[in-house]
């Protein structure tokens, strides 16, 4: 229906079988000293005809048809037409699962679908469905690294990506748990008997592909749980994090269908061996037959906060990236293994193409091996670059310096199989005169 604001007299009406004088009144438990007293300073109200024209003003601002080089954790991949088709049914059309989900079959088979191929792509047991985004399903699988291990400590690398680590520190703060950075370029890493897990990325936030060869032994040796924080396309080519002994493979799933809408909304992976199974956040949808024997579906497990014995519940995640994780789930099946490879080639590909125009000097760590971005060193500020590539109609990388200072006037570089070589030439053009 229609919105309609109460009236004057509805106001008064309400406020009469309340048995008070003013709306104040019902903010009477709020401490004083904490009270907003000013007018908010708020343009007036507006007709719908005014409201559309300021929207599409504001919309014109946007940048839009412009080649890209901007990744760091949300990319411009293809999305086949037949995602955005499947998704915007009108059965489908809901970030939520049903409630009485059982009468909702067939959300609850995309979603075992979903789980199904997501450990497939990360070769765990099991998958939850799903995480608000990477970042919250990093910091999830950390507090249960905790929770499981009966210790406080959480080691990551600094190579994981920043915006991830300040969501992981405050999670963790706010469950009295201490975050331990590792510097990067550190190969040796001491562990202690307070670490609950140890958390990496794969590839890590520069692009670089990382040898965990060994790790995970000496991980499990201290008794810690093993995290590893995935771009789910690099999986196309890269081994799966299970088969090198990742107890949890958290990661953004954007990149599998999902337009990337200003940066959100996201859908957070979040895959763990069986073990763990009775710890994970979130709702976990399982196969089951009914009482004719047909194939059926039911939610397995659901520790959310607004249940019964919420005192218990894995985490305080109350909802599921389920609308997101349908387009993951129609995105893998229009694809399929052969065609996830194919995306994954080609951006593997077109990156190394683009790095090959630059000298080797250029590049920040010219001996890394790298999936889809790299970072490059510019000789002068990476903003002033980004402004004389806008004017050609290209977005440049991300400004490395914003997170690390030790990387002032480095770039970092984005590139996809949606990427075209002329715009790599002329992207390779500009920075180069």
């Amino acid at each position: 229906m229609s919105y309609i604001a109460n009236t004057t007299s509805d106001q008064r009406k309400m406020m009469e079988f309340l048995g008070i004088s003013s709306i104040d009144e019902l903010f009477k438990n709020i401490p004083d000293s904490v009270l907003f007293k000013k007018e908010l300073s708020l343009p007036g109200p507006l007709n719908e005809m005014e409201v559309l024209d300021e929207l599409a003003a504001s919309a014109s601002k946007n940048i839009v048809g412009k080649a890209s080089f901007l990744g760091a954790g949300s990319y411009n991949h293809f999305i086949p037409s037949v995602v955005k088709h499947i998704c915007s049914r009108s059965e489908f059309y809901t970030a939520y699962t049903p409630y009485q989900a059982e009468a909702s079959q067939g959300t609850l088979q995309a979603i075992f679908e979903y789980q199904s191929m997501i450990c497939n792509l990360t070769g765990m047991d099991v998958a939850n469905a799903s995480m608000y985004d990477g970042a919250t399903a990093m910091a999830e699988a950390a507090l249960l690294a905790c929770a499981v291990t009966k210790r406080s400590e959480i080691v990551v690398s600094k190579t994981v990506h920043p915006a991830y680590r300040e969501v992981l520190k405050t999670y963790a703060n706010g469950a009295d748990k201490k975050v331990i950075e590792i510097p990067i370029g550190t190969g040796n890493w001491e562990l202690g008997n307070g670490n609950a897990c140890v958390i990496v990325g794969q590839p890590d936030f520069f692009g670089c592909v990382v040898n965990l060869d060994g790790l995970a032994d000496k991980i499990h040796q201290n008794g810690s749980l093993f995290i590893v924080s995935v771009d789910p396309i690099s999986l196309g080519i890269l081994k799966p994090p299970g088969e090198y002994g990742a107890d949890i493979v958290v990661g953004e799933g954007q990149s599998l269908g999902n337009p990337q809408n200003f940066g959100g909304p996201g859908l957070g992976l979040f895959a763990v061996k069986e073990k763990y199974l009775r710890n994970i956040p979130g709702r976990l949808v399982g196969e089951t037959v009914d009482k004719d024997g047909k194939r059926a579906f039911c939610l397995t497990l659901q520790t959310r906060e607004q249940h019964i014995r919420r005192e218990r519940a894995g985490s305080n995640i109350c909802s599921n990236e389920a609308l997101c994780a349908l387009a993951a789930v129609v995105y893998l099946s229009s694809l399929g293994a052969e065609g996830l490879r194919k995306v994954a080639e080609t951006c593997l590909e077109k990156s190394h193409y683009l790095a090959s125009l630059f000298p080797s000097s250029q590049l920040l760590f010219p001996n890394a091996v790298f999936f889809k971005e790299f970072a490059i060193k510019l000789d002068k500020p990476v903003s002033e670059v980004n402004k004389k590539l806008l004017e050609n109609g290209i977005i440049g990388g991300l400004d490395l310096g914003r997170f690390y200072p030790e990387y002032n006037n480095c770039m970092l570089v984005a590139v996809t199989e949606m990427t075209k070589k002329e715009d790599m030439d002329r992207f390779t053009e500009i920075l180069l005169s």
